[in-house]
């Protein structure tokens, strides 16, 4: 008996987990899930099994959307010419000189 791989995939979904509250979610992987609810009970089976994070997050990843290596300067341009944006213009409060 031959098994023919399926013609339908189902869609990929890229997998977010906070480890502790208070943190950024972090991409950990990816999976295949027919729908939101079942990839996030895969997240949880796949990535948070030993209890690694408190929240999880699940992204379709076709809607995803990213930004072009080729427009970095465009994009990152650090804005030199616009000094008032760095900090050193500002002087800090005594009480919150520990910052």
């Amino acid at each position: 008996m031959s098994t023919a791989p399926s013609t339908t995939e189902w869609p990929l979904w890229e997998v977010f987990v906070r480890s502790k509250a208070g943190l950024d979610h972090k991409h950990c992987g990816s999976l295949h899930a027919a729908d939101p609810k079942m990839a996030l009970q895969m997240a949880r089976d796949v990535y948070a099994r030993r209890q690694e994070g408190v929240s999880l997050w699940v992204v379709r990843s076709d809607q995803i959307i990213a930004s072009d290596p080729g427009d970095r300067e465009m994009l990152f341009d650090p804005m030199e010419d616009k000094v008032y944006r760095h900090p050193t213009f500002y002087k800090l409060p005594q009480a919150v000189d520990h910052l």
